[in-house]
C-alpha cells in the first residue's frame, strides 16, 4: 500500500485513467449506479475476479435500507468489484461484508484517516461520523455465494453536503485538504483484493479478529434501539452469519440481524 509520505506528497490528477496504475478497473463517466452497472455487464460477459468498475458521477447511488447516497460529481468514490466465492456458505456469508469492509479501512487509515471504524454492518466511520457505506449484493446458487458485487460509497473531496443525511464527513474536512482520488481508489481496491485473497486462503479468525477489533463502539454500554425500545448494551461479537450480538447491561445477551437493531 502506498505510505503516509506519498500521500502528503501527492497532487491532484486530472486524468484518473491514466493515474491509475492497477490492472482490471474499468472508468466510466457516469453511472446511475456502479453495482447496477457492474451486474448487468456481468451478465453480458464473466469478468474475472476483483474486477472493478468506477465513475466520478453516480447519479442514483444505493445504500444500506435502500437510502440514497449523495454524491456530488467529481468529488467522491464509487466504485464496485465482482467476486465469485462459491468457498463460502450462506451460512458464512458475512465473512465476505467484513472482507470488503476491512479492506476499505486499510487504504483510509493509511491515507491518514486513524482510527477508522467500522459501524455493524459496513458503514465506514471516523468520529462519530459516516465518511463511507458498503454496499454487499450476492447471487445464490446451491447453498454457496456464486458470485457478489461490493459497492463502495466514498466521501473524499465534498465540502458541503445537501440531504437529510445525519451525520456526514469527508477524507478533505477530516484532514483539511484535497486528496487525490486517483491514489485513494488504486489502494482501496489493492487493500480489497489483498483482503479477500485471506478470505480464500481460509484465514478467517485474522478477518473475524480484525473486524471486531475495528468496530465502531467496541468497547463500553451504549444506547441501541430495537422492536421493543431503548435499551443499554455492549458488543460482544459479530458472527460470521451477520448477528450482532449484545449483551444489555442487566446480562441478558441478544442477537440481532441487520436492520432488527439501530445505534443511538
Amino acid at each position: 500500500m502506498l505510505s503516509v509520505h506519498q500521500w502528503k506528497e501527492a497532487t491532484m490528477l486530472t486524468d484518473i485513467d491514466t493515474a491509475l496504475d492497477i490492472k482490471s478497473v474499468r472508468i466510466i463517466d457516469y453511472a446511475t449506479s456502479t453495482n447496477d452497472f457492474l451486474k448487468a455487464l456481468t451478465k453480458e460477459q464473466m469478468q474475472e475476479e476483483g474486477f472493478a468498475v468506477y465513475t466520478p458521477n453516480q447519479t442514483a447511488g444505493r445504500g444500506q435500507r435502500g437510502n440514497m447516497w449523495e454524491s456530488e460529481a467529481g468529488k467522491n468514490i464509487a466504485l464496485s468489484m465482482v467476486f465469485y466465492p462459491d468457498f463460502l456458505p450462506v451460512s458464512r456469508s458475512f465473512l465476505l461484508s467484513e472482507t470488503v469492509a476491512l479492506g476499505v479501512k486499510d487504504a483510509l487509515e493509511t491515507a491518514g484517516i486513524r482510527p477508522t471504524e467500522i459501524k455493524f454492518p459496513n458503514d465506514i466511520y471516523y468520529d462519530n461520523r459516516k465518511a463511507g457505506g458498503i454496499l454487499i449484493e450476492n447471487e445464490i446458487t446451491g447453498g454457496v455465494i456464486a458470485s457478489s458485487i461490493a459497492g463502495i460509497g466514498l466521501n473524499v473531496n465534498q465540502d458541503v453536503f445537501l440531504s437529510d443525511a445525519p451525520n456526514p464527513v469527508s477524507m478533505k474536512q477530516i484532514l483539511g485538504r484535497d486528496m487525490n482520488i486517483s491514489l485513494l481508489l488504486q489502494d482501496i481496491i489493492s487493500s480489497i483484493r489483498q483482503r479477500y485473497s485471506l478470505l480464500k486462503t481460509g484465514d478467517t479468525e485474522v478477518i473475524t479478529r480484525d473486524y471486531h477489533d475495528a468496530a465502531y463502539r467496541k468497547s463500553g454500554f451504549f444506547q441501541y434501539r430495537d422492536a421493543n425500545g431503548c435499551f443499554t448494551a455492549e458488543i460482544v461479537r459479530i458472527s460470521d452469519d451477520g448477528l450482532l450480538h449484545l449483551r444489555t447491561d442487566r446480562g441478558q445477551e441478544r442477537a440481532y440481524a441487520f436492520k432488527e437493531v439501530s445505534f443511538i
